[in-house]
């Protein structure tokens, strides 16, 4: 669960407001990630294997008599173990993941997670097309909001950037209940002061979605 019980309630409770007085529809979705990004744990691997390296060089040139047999062995195992470990860490700790996590590589993933989970949930279907979909991708820690045609012309993207913002303190922190509260109340506060078609909402459910994985 990404989401405890009581977070999921008020999230849920907060959606069908937010749609009944604005008349749009809202589908808020937090995932664990966006990808499975198999290239971090090849660099965790290379980053503590080139690390030990340095060190076993530096080692044998300190101490040239160390391996009274000359047998690279040894240092050969502990290369491959340290650089092993750091990729099993990779693997597991999604800090060590966002380490060796190219930025731009990450923004791209979660967008392109956001536009397929909008339309294999068909967020377009509603009559006034005025959908949107707010998308918490916890390993990233990045946010995305999708909104559909009816709204576009009414809210730019930098619009929709400003409602990102409030976010990113309490999900930098883990608190995810409480950045998806602070986006519904951005997105409700900027909708009140625009003008578009409404609808009657009650299309999707109102809970929030959880991902275990991409």
């Amino acid at each position: 669960m990404l989401l405890t019980p009581s977070e999921a309630q008020a999230i849920e409770d907060r959606v069908a407001a937010l749609e009944k007085a604005r008349g749009v529809e809202v589908v808020t979705l937090v995932t664990t990630r966006s990808d499975d990004y198999p290239e971090t744990v090849w660099t965790a691997f290379a980053f503590g294997a080139a690390l030990t390296a340095l060190a076993v060089t530096a080692a044998d040139w300190l101490h040239p008599d160390g391996f009274a047999d000359g047998s690279a062995l040894p240092s050969t195992l502990a290369i491959l173990g340290v650089g092993a470990l750091c990729a099993l860490v990779c693997v597991y700790v999604p800090a060590a993941t966002r380490l060796f996590l190219r930025g731009s590589r990450a923004t791209q993933e979660v967008d392109q997670h956001a536009r397929v989970q909008f339309l294999e949930r068909q967020l377009f279907a509603t009559p006034a097309r005025t959908s949107i979909l707010l998308l918490v991708s916890l390993l990233e820690r990045r946010v995305v909001i999708l909104a559909d045609s009816g709204l576009r012309q009414s809210v730019g993207d930098r619009e929709w950037d400003a409602v990102i913002e409030p976010m990113a303190l309490p999900l930098r922190s883990g608190d995810v209940g409480a950045a998806l509260q602070a986006g519904l109340g951005a997105i409700d506060a900027l909708l009140a002061r625009k003008k578009f078609p409404r609808g009657a909402g009650g299309l999707f459910a109102d809970r929030p979605v959880e991902e275990s994985g991409a």
